[in-house]
């Protein structure tokens, strides 16, 4: 039978007998490229990655700092910058979407447009509009997630069931708090879930606009590395992405089950 559900011991198991697979699945290709080639750096032993993790903690003789405190500075401010004006424009756009049909037919063709462009190919005119420092990655960002994130908005107000509308406004609930603590605590699920997809683009469209004109970050330090075949350095810190992803999603997911508690009611 179909969706037939498990024990939470057997989810657990099963999620990490997945990453066992994985570790297991690259020690067997790690182990067999260096019986082939035994001063092979692009797919490191064990043992060199931690001296990769060593070398990206340390204090560096050069600039005096440890790589791995300057980069995670740089990209948390710069992922969470673009997060906060992505979403909270696309909250006060979807939400005006919704409850005002002039707003809609004004703005949904613009966003529906916007939605098909991809930041990292639009690089160029963020170097244009607002150069290359601390705004153009809050820029791209922002501007990658808004369109997806504010139709998520817009559907899920479009949605909301029309006699509930009408018994806020029997009871004497006023157009604002109409739409600020009725219709956005019913979208606010879909939003969330929404935001919790989109950390993997936005942290794309960052790491790639580090990897082109950054100074700092996990994008300029991956860049660098990758061009000294220095894998052991690199793949530690793609794996600390996925793991600094991996917390944001559980982290909100939690958030979700606080503030909405009903959404996870099953029927």
């Amino acid at each position: 039978m179909i969706r037939l559900p498990i024990s939470r011991a057997a989810s657990i198991g099963l999620g990490v007998a997945s990453v066992l697979l994985l570790l297991l699945a690259y020690t067997w290709l790690s182990q067999r490229q260096h019986r082939l080639n035994p001063s092979d750096t692009t797919i490191p032993t064990w043992r060199q990655l931690g001296h990769g993790v060593v070398q990206a903690f340390e204090v560096n003789d050069r600039s005096q700092d440890r790589w791995v405190v300057a980069d995670a500075r740089a990209t948390g401010l710069r992922l969470f910058a673009g997060l906060g004006f992505g979403v909270l424009g696309a909250v006060i756009l979807g939400m005006a979407m919704g409850c005002f049909t002039p707003v809609e037919a004004f703005a949904y063709p613009l966003l529906s447009l916007l939605a098909k462009v991809p930041p990292t190919a639009a690089l160029a005119v963020f170097f244009v509009l607002v150069g290359t420092d601390m705004n153009m990655y809050v820029a791209m960002i922002a501007f990658g997630i808004l369109p997806t994130l504010a139709m998520t908005v817009f559907l899920a107000v479009k949605e909301f069931p029309e006699e509930l509308q009408y018994k806020a406004y029997t009871l004497g609930a006023s157009n604002m708090e109409v739409i600020l603590s009725i219709m956005f605590r019913y979208a606010l699920p879909r939003l969330l879930d929404s935001v919790r997809l989109m950390i993997g683009p936005a942290m794309v469209f960052l790491i790639a606009a580090e990897m082109l004109v950054g100074d700092v970050g996990f994008g300029y330090r991956i860049r660098l590395q990758s061009k000294l075949v220095n894998m052991s350095v690199v793949y530690p810190y793609l794996a600390m992405l996925a793991g600094f992803g991996y917390a944001m999603d559980f982290a909100l997911k939690a958030l979700q089950r606080w503030l909405c508690p009903w959404s996870f009611t099953k029927t």
